[in-house]
């Protein structure tokens, strides 16, 4: 394996870590432990570093300590504006240029989603409902608005870890199966009204004081699946 490939593996797996609330805000990320358990070296931790920083998902202190970031209930806010603007943009789009396969893509996605609710998995549940709205930007055919789109989704994630309360992933699969509907039909109005009902019920569970989080796993065994996974994806 290329060490490209080597270090977007880190990054990739270190992503979704994160974003499935594996690793805790807060928590430290030492390069040498991260090295040996992506099985790269220090110099390519910390360029997969440097990026989850550049994504908001990594706070890099003094002497090059790397924590995962906590948002301020400020930042919080700055971001979920920027989403509903993002998203009711994505969702004009979508409608602009729907195609019937859209749907069909949609539809699967949800279909995951459900299954997952329904085995009670809750750390796919938190990313695979993030990955539908970042489907949906693809599907909008801007690559920066898909990119902000997926950065401004991911840090929501992050978000909810530091401030959220738990919640019904069946309430989120729900609205994006309303969401499809809409979508189908043409009608903009009501999937803009859609899409904004729903991300301010994300942000208000988001920009709630969470409860204290239990004592955390070794760093060794939270990231051992996701670097195995990282190490097969590229």
């Amino acid at each position: 394996m290329s060490l490209s490939k080597k270090a977007d593996g880190a990054y990739l797996g270190l992503r979704r870590a994160i974003v499935e609330h594996a690793l805790q805000p807060g928590t430290r990320l030492p390069e040498d432990k991260l090295a040996e358990q992506f099985g790269v070296s220090r110099t390519l931790v910390r360029a997969a570093l440097a990026r989850l920083a550049a994504d908001g998902l990594v706070e890099i202190g003094n002497k090059r300590t790397a924590t995962v970031a906590r948002p301020s209930l400020e930042e919080a806010r700055a971001v979920f504006e920027m989403r509903r603007c993002l998203e009711a943009e994505a969702v004009r789009l979508v409608i602009a240029k729907w195609k019937p396969a859209f749907a069909s893509v949609l539809e699967a996605h949800v279909k995951e989603e459900r299954a997952a609710a329904a085995a009670n998995r809750p750390t796919a549940s938190i990313r695979l409902a993030g990955e539908f709205h970042v489907k949906l930007a693809e599907m909008a055919g801007n690559p920066l608005l898909r990119r902000y789109l997926d950065e401004v989704a991911t840090r929501c994630s992050l978000i909810l870890a530091v401030h959220g309360r738990p919640h019904s992933s069946e309430c989120a699969v729900n609205e994006h199966r309303d969401l499809i509907a809409a979508l189908r039909r043409g009608d903009a109005e009501k999937a803009v009204a859609l899409m904004d009902a729903h991300l301010a019920g994300i942000e208000e569970r988001a920009l709630l004081p969470a409860e204290e989080a239990a004592d955390e796993d070794p760093l060794a065994r939270i990231l051992a699946p996701y670097a195995q996974q990282a190490s097969g994806d590229v």
